[in-house]
């Protein structure tokens, strides 16, 4: 059963963008969910529009407005044509996140789609400064589109750290992708092992300590499952030692995995450490699309 009741694809009316909007019809007809498509206009670029034509602002954004509505048109009819998804359409101009953010709330959407990148919307989306404002003023899950879709999510790949969130990125994992399988990946270090190297204690007892950790994990990775109300037939249980970082792009790959789900926040200890490093990196390196749970 989905957790959202409306989806709201963000297109600067790009090429990835436009594989963003595909996308979210692919979800909004899996899910039966209504569609709307958002254009925002940049003022900025509006100012230097009106400059390099001389003409009044309100000219000048009349025209934008009226050019964009006749796109965004165009590419909801493309998406009733392929897909049978009646999108709704909205246009207008102001600064991106303040418009998102007004959008989602009027639609009260539970799921924000956008592009890895763009002429405008989202170029930067992926090198930190915007993707940690999006996902920092985000009140729904967000949704970045990378790959040209293809067919409804086949294997997602859900990273946990078993804080609350964990929970969270399962269930927004299945209401998004209904049908298909789930990697539960749970990646994890030896407490204090840098001390227990620089003590130089005995790999033997090292490898004692990995072994009893892993299956500390594998205990809690099952539990999870269970709570989140996964069949054992329908998902996988991998844990691995190392870097999360790693550890989560190469099992996207090892895994043929072509969704991956990530909590927003995790344990207050690591929230920071989530944001920073693991969430920006895997949006940043991952090959497939990502969806950040909020």
């Amino acid at each position: 059963m989905h957790q959202f009741d409306h989806i709201l694809a963000a297109t600067d009316l790009s090429a990835p963008a436009r594989h963003a909007a595909e996308r979210a019809a692919l979800v909004s007809k899996e899910v039966r969910v209504p569609l709307d498509l958002l254009h925002v206009a940049s003022f900025d670029t509006l100012e230097r529009l009106r400059l390099l034509m001389d003409v009044t602002p309100d000219d000048m954004l009349a025209r934008v407005l009226d050019s964009a509505q006749v796109r965004v048109a165009e590419l909801a009819l493309a998406l009733k044509q392929r897909y049978g998804i009646s999108a709704g359409i909205r246009v207008t101009a102001g600064s991106l996140l303040p418009e998102l953010a007004k959008e989602c709330e009027a639609l009260t959407a539970g799921l924000l789609v956008c592009g890895a990148q763009g002429e405008s919307l989202l170029r930067r989306f992926l090198l930190g400064t915007t993707a940690r404002r999006i996902l920092n003023t985000a009140k729904c899950p967000v949704l970045v589109v990378k790959q040209t879709p293809h067919e409804p999510y086949q294997r997602l790949l859900v990273p946990v750290d078993f804080s609350p969130s964990s929970l969270r990125a399962i269930r927004h994992a299945r209401s998004i992708a209904p049908l298909a399988d789930i990697v539960l990946l749970h990646a994890f270090d030896v407490p204090f092992e840098r001390h227990i190297r620089s003590a130089r204690i005995a790999d033997e007892i090292l490898k004692l300590y990995r072994v009893v950790a892993k299956q500390e994990a594998l205990q809690k990775l099952t539990a999870l499952r269970d709570e989140a109300g996964l069949s054992s037939s329908g998902s996988c249980l991998v844990v691995l030692h190392g870097d999360a970082r790693l550890r989560i792009l190469e099992q996207e790959q090892e895994g043929d995995c072509d969704l991956i789900v990530m909590g927003k926040h995790g344990n207050r200890s690591v929230e920071k450490l989530l944001m920073g490093s693991v969430t920006e990196h895997v949006l940043s390196e991952a090959r497939n699309d990502v969806l950040v749970s909020i």
